[in-house]
């Protein structure tokens, strides 16, 4: 590492005071891997180590999001057809709205099926997302890309010694020249290179990263065409504690990407995974610090554990910055349903925004809240805002406000008609639920089974919005 004494001062106009320009860091082509052993030792649980270092919080005055889901996405899955490819690309466009919120997605290239789906939905010509594809750092790979002739693309390039070493058992000096040879590539055919710097979390910051970014930042000031970086958390190892110190540190990578590296945040993206619970708030950070994209996909679906899921993005950027800057959340339940319906996927219960119980209330105490009002126990109005009534299941732990809300619910009844807890018939089918569970039932009561409960036990009712046809559309 070279420190650089003599460093010019500018001023910086967003504090009114002189600062130093960074440091220079140059390559250090190390002859064994660095590894960091003492946070990463493989045979116990990963360390989180703290500096006490703590970096300023500089968000960008726009940020946006980025897809993954017909990339990362499918290497967890059996591959989406090609139309179901064009029904979700349509409803990305829907949830993200006109002004870019989701900006672009990307696309493998390889298989005649991936095509086939690439150039359907180019043919749609939205401008948002925007389409890209992902390859591969090899000349083979490249020239699919010169083949579908499209703007950008992104390029694997992993940066930890992990992968340098073990995996492509190259030093590092030969992995930066391969890298920037593809780069070059790119370049020369107008091609935007988005540098996917796999295991970031890993890697050595000031003897691989900063000097190879730098050194991409080189050529995109040479050529005029803005050189991305995705950082890649590839295992979810990134945290967001104050003070934790590289490689780990979300703030720090983004930090230094932008400040050492010279990485504007236009040009700088975040791609987490969720190995250790960290996928959103990793990627929120990293907006909150200085990185205009972050990358996600549908449902979190992705390698192992996931990504960082799309929808919760767009729910954060509404809680962050208080609107939704055009994106019309209630896609969300579009793509929930289409998801289950028609591709199986098989989506978590309790999946916030998307799970089918995520706004469903079961224990009594809390459907007695809802009796009184809905908004004591639902996060925010998911009719309004997601097209997700609230919704009740009856257990043995439901009582009688578990009845009379679920009635209220599924029929649709308003304030001044709405069953209360003390109707006789309420009380009734109450007692038929609590002999369910005392002769040894463990499942929740179905609609069907409580649809017939009201038919016997509140009549007027039940002809009143059933009638004679016996039938009642209860969402779920």
């Amino acid at each position: 590492m070279e420190i650089d004494l003599h460093k010019n001062l500018v001023k910086d106009t967003k504090t009114n005071r002189l600062r130093a320009e960074a440091d220079t860091y140059h390559l250090v082509d190390v002859t064994e891997g660095q590894y960091y052993r003492n946070i990463f030792p493989y045979t116990e649980i990963p360390k989180i180590p703290f500096n006490n270092r703590a970096v300023p919080m500089e968000t960008p005055k726009e940020v946006w999001i980025t897809d993954t889901t017909f990339r990362d996405g499918q290497q967890s899955r059996p591959p989406y057809t090609p139309d179901q490819i064009v029904t979700i690309y349509k409803l990305l466009n829907k949830l993200g709205g006109p002004n870019g919120m989701i900006r672009q997605t990307e696309f493998f290239l390889y298989s005649k099926k991936d095509r086939e789906a690439f150039e359907k939905c180019l043919a749609l010509d939205y401008k948002y997302p925007e389409i890209t594809s992902w390859v591969r750092a090899s000349k083979a790979d490249f020239e699919l890309v010169k083949q579908v002739g499209i703007n950008e693309t992104g390029i694997l390039m992993s940066v930890s010694d992990y992968h340098i070493f073990k995996k492509m058992k190259k030093t590092r000096n030969q992995i930066m020249d391969m890298y920037l040879g593809i780069a070059k590539d790119a370049l020369s055919i107008g091609v935007i290179p988005r540098c996917h710097f796999e295991d970031i979390t890993r890697a050595d910051f000031f003897g691989f990263v900063v000097p190879f970014t730098r050194e991409l930042m080189k050529l995109s000031k040479e050529s005029g065409i803005p050189i991305k970086i995705r950082a890649c958390d590839t295992l979810g190892l990134g945290v967001t504690y104050l003070g934790t110190s590289l490689p780990r540190s979300v703030q720090g990578v983004v930090y230094s990407l932008k400040e050492y590296a010279g990485v504007p945040p236009t040009q700088l993206e975040w791609h987490g995974h969720n190995d250790f619970h960290k996928g959103l708030v990793a990627a929120a950070t990293a907006w909150l610090y200085g990185c205009c994209a972050v990358n996600a996909s549908l449902l979190g679906i992705g390698e192992r554990t996931g990504n960082t899921p799309l929808e919760a993005m767009c729910i954060e950027y509404a809680q962050l910055f208080g609107d939704t800057n055009g994106m019309n959340l209630e896609a969300i339940t579009e793509i929930r349903d289409f998801m289950e319906r028609e591709t199986g996927t098989i989506i978590p219960p309790n999946m916030p925004f998307v799970g089918k119980d995520f706004n469903t209330t079961r224990a009594g105490i809390h459907a007695d809240g809802l009796l009184k009002d809905e908004e004591i126990y639902n996060i925010f109005d998911t009719k309004q805002i997601l097209n997700r009534p609230l919704e009740v299941m009856i257990t043995d732990k439901s009582g009688l406000a578990g009845i009379a809300a679920w009635i209220n619910v599924n029929f649709n009844l308003d304030k001044a008609s709405e069953i209360k807890k003390d109707e006789p018939g309420v009380a009734k089918i109450s007692d038929w639920v609590q002999i369910e569970y005392d002769n040894g039932r463990v499942t929740a009561i179905s609609d069907d089974e409580l649809l017939e409960q009201v038919s016997m036990h509140l009549p007027e009712l039940y002809k009143a919005k059933v009638g004679t046809n016996k039938i009642l559309t209860i969402k779920r």
